[in-house]
């Protein structure tokens, strides 16, 4: 299985593809969309849009994985990352992608065992998890990847629950 992760920003959007199952997971590829904050919001989240589209095509993931909204205490910044997410969940839907969607906390406690982790022990963890020589740069993407990861951990934890 292939996934997809994403960690939605206005201006750096991270991404990141790993594949494998529950038990064993690698890296396929990760890496950031910049947008240009000086362009219309509705410019900047089109290229979000088709940018997010080509990822989907060249990589062929079958789930996207994203983060949840959190609370800010900017308003405005928080309505434009819930816009960032719309965007990117249509293009998903529009591929036929399973959506998983994760809190921030619960993402930090998945890949660093402890919900109020630090971006830099997110960053290490992955490059861990992942086998990496070296951690995943910007923090955006170890973002994405953390994402991806924390699904196939999600996975795994569903799959041998019993069934009710």
């Amino acid at each position: 299985m292939r996934v997809l992760g994403i960690d939605p920003g206005s201006g750096i959007l991270g991404w990141g593809v790993v594949e494998g199952d529950t038990s064993s997971y690698s890296l396929v590829d990760y890496g950031i969309i910049k947008s240009n904050r000086r362009e219309k919001f509705s410019k900047r989240l089109l290229k979000i849009f088709d940018e997010v589209a080509d990822l989907i095509w060249k990589f062929n993931p079958e789930v996207l994985s994203v983060e949840e909204c959190f609370y800010a205490t900017n308003v405005q910044v928080a309505l434009k990352l819930g816009q960032v997410r719309g965007v990117v969940m249509i293009a998903a839907e529009k591929a036929g992608l399973e959506i998983a969607e994760y809190q921030p906390r619960f993402i930090k406690q998945t890949i660093v065992g402890y919900g109020n982790a630090e971006k830099h022990q997110v960053q290490e963890m992955v490059r861990i998890l992942l086998g990496l020589n070296e951690k995943p740069q910007p923090y955006d993407a170890a973002d994405a990847l953390a994402l991806a990861i924390c699904y196939f951990h999600d996975a795994r934890i569903h799959s041998i629950r019993p069934k009710s």
